[in-house]
């Protein structure tokens, strides 16, 4: 979310997508500076593993410094917050950390490369993680104890990590290509440590490897629905039909043109199109698809954030309305 107060940016949040089909989230608000963005927040909850800011961004510590603590307090600022807002609260509320295969692309080693060039260093990454995981979940649970949380793994260069387009510190090459089973087996490490929890992958990049987050048991995947292209119908298909949750970005993440809000259903017909195209029941469209932000509203006016929000409302009402 825009903005630097994190009580402004919960009670919009909490007051916008309050009842029972909608999803209330803990925002992020990386205008505060580093240790509030998805990096930082993220590293704030590692265990035994500690990073620092560099021009060029996180790079792995010997010990907790003033970065970690800056992170770790803003977080503790904005579950302050949450617990206020939603006091008596009970429901879904998603919880969103950095998957381990962005940070392992973007925080470095001390030598200042990706912690992705390493193998064994993104096996601890992933290890210090899910510990980290499992305590955050749990505060939450002490905190909101009528909430049933659903963690989201932010993983936006999860493609590149599969296709080897990280590029090195240096930019003149590429790491290589991570093994698919790899990349699997990590994420599978995390829905493990996250319990009972269903946890949803957000991929906000082309060709998000729906199949292969199945396979690492996500109850879920969160993507541009602008991006899809044909080539993914199938694997749409099949990971409905399965009971998988498909979270549709369907309102760009930011927008200045006149009633660029104004048409609800218009947002949803991509959606329908392809629930006609691929055959499946319209009955099994409200059930599978929950509407969203492309991605992230870090970057639109406040106004426009608190717009989006309610226009996902809306629209997801009209698809409830009018599946066909």
């Amino acid at each position: 979310m825009p903005g630097e107060d994190v009580r402004e940016a919960v009670r919009t949040v909490v007051g916008t997508l309050e009842g029972p089909r909608h999803l209330p989230f803990l925002p992020e608000l990386p205008a505060r500076g580093p240790g509030a963005d998805m990096i930082g927040r993220t590293v704030g909850l590692l265990v035994e593993l500690f990073a620092h800011v560099e021009p060029s961004g996180w790079r792995i510590s010997d010990r907790p410094g003033r970065d970690t603590r800056r992170a770790r307090a803003w977080l503790g600022q904005d579950l302050d917050a949450l617990e206020e807002f939603t006091q008596g609260y009970t429901g879904g509320l998603k919880l969103a950390v950095t998957g381990p295969w962005t940070l392992a692309a973007t925080v470095e080693r001390r030598s200042g490369e990706a912690m992705l060039g390493d193998a064994g260093a993104c096996r601890d990454l992933t290890a210090s993680l899910a510990e980290g995981l499992r305590a955050h979940l749990a505060d939450v649970r002490r905190r909101i104890p009528g909430a049933h949380p659903v963690l989201q793994l932010d993983e936006p260069a999860l493609t590149s990590v599969l296709d080897g387009s990280v590029p090195t510190a240096s930019g003149y090459r590429r790491h290589a290509a991570v093994d698919r089973a790899v990349v699997r087996d990590a994420l599978a490490e995390l829905v493990r440590a996250a319990g009972e929890v269903p946890v949803v992958v957000h991929s906000c990049a082309p060709r998000v490897p729906f199949a292969l987050l199945r396979q690492a048991g996500a109850a879920g995947v969160s993507f541009d629905a602008a991006l899809l292209t044909e080539r993914d119908d199938e694997a749409i298909g099949e990971a409905a039909e399965a009971g998988f949750a498909l979270f549709a970005g369907v309102v760009p993440g930011t927008g200045t043109a006149p009633g660029a809000l104004s048409d609800p259903a218009g947002s949803v017909m991509g959606v329908r199109s392809l629930w006609r195209r691929l055959g499946l029941s319209p009955g099994l469209l409200t059930e599978s698809v929950v509407l969203t932000p492309a991605c992230g509203l870090a970057g639109a006016a406040p106004g426009y954030a608190r717009g989006a929000l309610a226009h996902c409302v809306r629209a997801a009402r009209s698809l409830a309305d009018n599946p066909e």
